[in-house]
């Protein structure tokens, strides 16, 4: 089972200031656990939203909007990727997460499960995405 744990952005994470030296150092100590236990899959930080653009589809066809975006609490700052074997040890995992703009500080993470594509039925193209996982998968060996 694969989770996202997702770092809410803030006001402050928005001004694509650099994370206190201190905080790095938890961060880096939290996902070297990760990687020990042979869970994590992928991580990274997000640049602020003004380095970002929306595609938006609507009845009118699509839009493209370059950020900054107003709502931070609607952005992502960062993501840790990790494969587990239940709910439960992703909760565990997502427990152990430093807190994201240091103790103290106001910060939120999210965490949700990806779908697999045996999550979906025979659909019309589900073929397509499980060769194309085979041949990644392939390409990785």
């Amino acid at each position: 089972m694969r989770f996202m744990i997702m770092v809410r952005a803030t006001a402050q994470s928005e001004t694509g200031g650099m994370p206190d030296p201190q905080l790095m150092l938890q961060m880096a100590e939290y996902h070297e656990a990760l990687s020990r236990a042979g869970v994590l899959l992928d991580a990274a930080g997000l640049k602020p939203s003004n380095a970002g653009w929306r595609i938006e589809h609507g009845p009118a066809g699509s839009r493209l909007l370059d950020g900054p975006f107003a709502e931070s609490k609607e952005l992502i700052a960062g993501y840790t990727l990790i494969q587990v074997r239940s709910r439960e040890e992703a909760m565990e995992w997502a427990r152990r997460f430093p807190a994201p703009f240091g103790e103290g500080q106001p910060g939120c993470i999210e965490v949700r499960p990806l779908y697999d594509l045996e999550d979906f039925a025979e659909l019309e193209g589900i073929q397509r995405f499980k060769a194309l996982e085979a041949e990644r998968q392939g390409g990785q060996a």
